[in-house]
């Protein structure tokens, strides 16, 4: 698998200037606090540690870099909405995240970690707004899929194709299962070749 194994940390940044150099491809992981975003990074890559998990929303307050190979990158970002943090440091979030979006030329897509149980929320939709006209691929992870029954599994998957099935990929995903793990990790691949 290309360079799944080999992922490692290079730096967290809490503003631009301290992002790494803007070169070669970078898919960013994105979604609300309490999604299970660093689950689904550890699950994709196979390791424990590759993000921190934690049972309080919003444990990730910087943009984390990691390698993938010499010119591969994956970013994981701070999570939108619910975490427990001052409005103040919330607001600092979302400018860091989106002059992230509009400063990086390396950015080739997205993959939008979503919980399943609750379908689309109203801040997965701002930020879909937001990200859409930068025309750039977008994978949503319907995570945590496998707390759902298949008729709702199909409820939301067909809620989430019938809002963004024109400009998007869209797959059901558990982290904690591993379930949809290989559709995830070849989207990956084909969205960093870009």
């Amino acid at each position: 698998m290309l360079g799944f194994e080999n992922i490692k940390f290079i730096k967290s940044a809490n503003q631009v200037s301290q992002f790494p150099e803007d070169s070669g491809n970078e898919i960013a992981f994105v979604g609300r606090s309490n999604a299970g975003k660093s689950t689904v990074l550890n699950a994709i890559f196979n390791r424990k540690n590759i993000a921190k998990t934690s049972k309080t929303p919003g444990r990730t307050q910087l943009v984390n870099f990691f390698k993938m190979n010499d010119d591969s990158c994956i970013v994981d970002l701070p999570g939108y909405g619910f975490a427990n943090v001052s409005r103040k440091k919330r607001n600092q979030w979302g400018q860091l995240i989106s002059n992230y979006f509009k400063t990086r030329a390396a950015l080739t897509g997205v993959f939008l970690v979503v919980d399943g149980r609750r379908g689309i929320t109203d801040l997965d939709r701002v930020f879909i707004d937001f990200y859409l006209p930068l025309e750039k691929s977008l994978h949503v992870l319907i995570n945590k899929s496998d707390k759902l029954k298949k008729s709702e599994q199909a409820l939301v998957l067909g809620q989430f194709e019938s809002y963004l099935s024109e400009v998007a990929t869209i797959q059901l995903f558990s982290g904690t299962k591993k379930m949809g793990l290989e559709i995830a990790q070849n989207r990956l691949i084909e969205m960093l070749k870009k």
